[in-house]
C-alpha cells in the first residue's frame, strides 16, 4: 500500500477562502498531470508553485495553484503535490473525485505522517508530536509539542540507548566465552551507568505529571454546600453567564465543565451540584456526580459561605473528599457581606480542624474581589510541577509507560549485579531496558501500536 498514490483534504471541512488537497506517492505528479494540462509537471523543479486550471476531462473545476515537492525533499519523502483551490466544499469534493479517477486513492487517517515515519524522515515520538501540535490549545502545550517535534525526548533516549548498547555488546560477548569465565564488561562502570540512567528515567517519569497537566489541562472541581457561590464563581472566572445563579438551593443539578486559560495553562473548571443530603432524586444524582468529579480532579476548590456560623458540616465534607495527591484550596465566599474580622474567624475554624495543607483565600465573586488571587494559586500549582532540571517534558501516556518499564528493567539489572546473578539474566534485562526505550522512538514497535497511534490523526495529516 505504500506504493499507492494517496490524496486527502488537508484543511478543515467547511467554507473558507482557500482549501488545500495533498497528494503523495511516486506517481503523484502523473496523477495530477492528467487534470493539469497547462504545464509538464514532471519537468518542474522541487518547491515550485504553478498556476492553472484543474480539469475533469474537458471541464474546468477550479482555478488552482499547485505546489510541487520532489522526493526526497517532501514531508513524506515521496513526490508530493499540494493543490490550493477556492475554499468551496463542493470544489474540494470534485477535485478529490477526479484524482481518484486519475489513479489515486483516499488516504487513511494519519497516512501522510505514517509514510514520513516509515520512510525515516521522522521517528515515532516526532509523529505523535505532530498530532500534539495540531491539538495544542494553549501556549504551554504548543511549546512542549514543538520541543518534541524537534526531537526533544528522542535525543535524550538516544544517548541512554547508545551507552546501554555498548554494555549489551560486551555482556553478550561474555556469553560467547562463558566456558572461559571472563568478564569483558566492567561491573562497577556498568553500575555507574545504570545510576545515571536511573536518574534520567526518574526525571522524565516525574515530568509526566506536569506534561499531562499542560497537554490535557488541570481538572479543578468547584465544590461546596448549596448556595455557597459555586456557579457565581464559575461565571466570574469565565467572565460570562455560563451557569444559572439563584438563591434557591440545589439549582445546579448536573456538572458544568468549561476551560479557563491562565498564564498559558489550561484548567478544566467543573461546577458541581451542592453537597448535601437530599430526597430529590435528580439532585441526588447531581451530588453523586459531584463526588465522582472530585475523585478525578487535580485541584479541589472548596467554597464556604463566610457568613456561616458553624463550619462543622463543611469540615466533614472536606475530610470526606481529601486525597494525598489532591491540592486543596478553601475559599471563604461572599466576603462583601461580612466584616473583615470575620475572615480571620473563618480561617481559624478550618486551620484548627483540617490537618492537611491547604491554601485559604477570601473572595467575593459578585464584586470580583480576590478572584485574581485564586487564579494565581491555580497557576502556581502547575508551575510547581515543572522540573527546573529537565527541559524535556513527557506528555504522552505511551512514552510514560515505556519509561516506567525501562526503569523496572534497569532496577532488575542493578539487582542482578548486586547479587551476582547469571550473565544470561543480566543480558536479558539489559535487552528489556533497550527494547522499552526503543518503543518511544519507534525503533522497536509493531503494526498494532502503529495502527492505534495513527488512527487518531486527521485524514490529510
Amino acid at each position: 500500500m505504500n506504493n499507492d498514490t494517496i490524496c486527502a483534504l488537508a484543511t478543515a471541512n467547511g467554507v473558507g477562502a482557500l482549501g488545500i488537497i495533498r497528494v503523495s506517492g511516486n506517481e503523484s505528479l502523473s496523477v495530477v498531470q492528467k487534470s493539469f494540462p497547462g504545464k509538464n509537471l514532471e519537468k518542474q523543479k522541487s518547491h515550485t508553485i504553478h498556476y492553472g486550471y484543474f480539469m475533469d476531462e474537458d471541464e474546468a473545476i477550479d482555478e488552482v495553484m499547485l505546489s510541487i515537492f520532489l522526493a526526497p525533499k517532501s514531508f513524506t519523502t515521496e513526490n508530493s503535490v499540494e493543490i490550493a483551490f477556492h475554499g468551496s466544499p463542493h470544489i474540494g469534493k470534485r477535485i478529490l473525485e477526479t484524482l481518484i479517477k486519475n489513479g489515486a486513492r483516499m488516504a487513511k487517517a494519519g497516512e501522510f505522517t505514517l509514510r514520513a515515519f516509515i520512510n525515516g524522515r521522522i521517528d515515532l515520538s516526532q509523529a505523535e508530536a505532530i498530532a500534539d501540535v495540531i491539538a495544542s490549545e494553549n501556549e504551554a502545550s504548543r511549546k512542549v509539542a514543538i520541543n518534541q517535534l524537534k526531537g526533544g525526548i528522542t535525543n535524550e533516549i538516544a544517548i541512554l540507548r547508545t551507552d546501554l548498547l555498548n554494555f549489551v555488546s560486551l555482556i553478550e560477548l561474555e556469553l560467547d566465552f562463558a566456558e572461559e569465565d571472563v568478564e569483558f564488561a566492567d561491573r562497577s562502570a556498568l553500575n555507574l551507568l545504570l545510576d545515571k540512567i536511573d536518574l534520567k528515567l526518574n526525571s522524565l517519569i516525574e515530568s509526566f505529571q506536569y506534561g499531562n497537566a499542560i497537554k490535557n489541562g488541570t481538572a479543578v472541581a468547584i465544590i461546596g454546600k448549596p448556595n455557597a457561590g459555586k456557579s457565581t464563581l464559575l461565571n466570574s472566572l469565565l467572565k460570562e453567564e455560563r451557569a444559572i445563579v439563584s438563591n434557591i438551593a440545589g439549582t445546579t443539578r448536573d456538572t458544568i465543565e468549561e476551560v479557563l486559560h491562565i498564564k498559558g495553562h489550561a484548567f478544566r473548571l467543573i461546577d458541581t451540584a451542592g453537597l448535601r443530603d437530599t430526597v430529590d432524586e435528580i439532585e441526588a444524582i447531581g451530588v453523586k456526580k459531584a463526588r465522582e468529579k472530585v475523585d478525578q480532579a487535580n485541584i479541589l476548590v472548596y467554597l464556604a459561605d463566610a457568613a456561616t456560623e458553624d463550619f462543622s458540616e463543611d469540615i466533614d465534607m472536606i475530610r470526606s473528599l481529601q486525597r494525598e495527591d489532591l491540592k486543596l484550596i478553601i475559599c471563604a465566599t461572599k466576603i462583601d457581606e461580612v466584616s473583615p474580622v470575620k475572615y480571620q474567624t473563618v480561617e481559624t475554624a478550618f486551620r484548627k480542624e483540617i490537618s492537611a495543607d491547604f491554601d485559604f483565600i477570601t473572595i467575593s465573586a459578585v464584586e470580583n474581589q480576590n478572584i485574581q488571587d485564586l487564579k494565581n494559586e491555580l497557576s502556581s500549582y502547575v508551575e510547581q510541577l515543572k522540573s527546573q532540571e529537565n527541559n524535556v517534558v513527557v506528555t504522552n501516556q505511551r512514552h510514560f509507560e515505556a519509561l516506567r518499564k525501562s526503569l523496572e528493567a534497569v532496577d532488575k539489572v542493578k539487582e542482578a549485579i548486586t547479587f551476582q546473578i547469571s550473565t544470561e539474566l543480566l543480558a536479558y534485562e539489559l535487552r528489556n531496558a533497550l527494547e522499552h526505550l526503543g518503543e518511544i522512538s519507534g525503533e522497536v514497535t509493531n503494526d498494532e501500536v502503529l495502527g492505534n497511534i495513527f488512527s487518531k490523526f486527521c485524514i490529510g495529516k
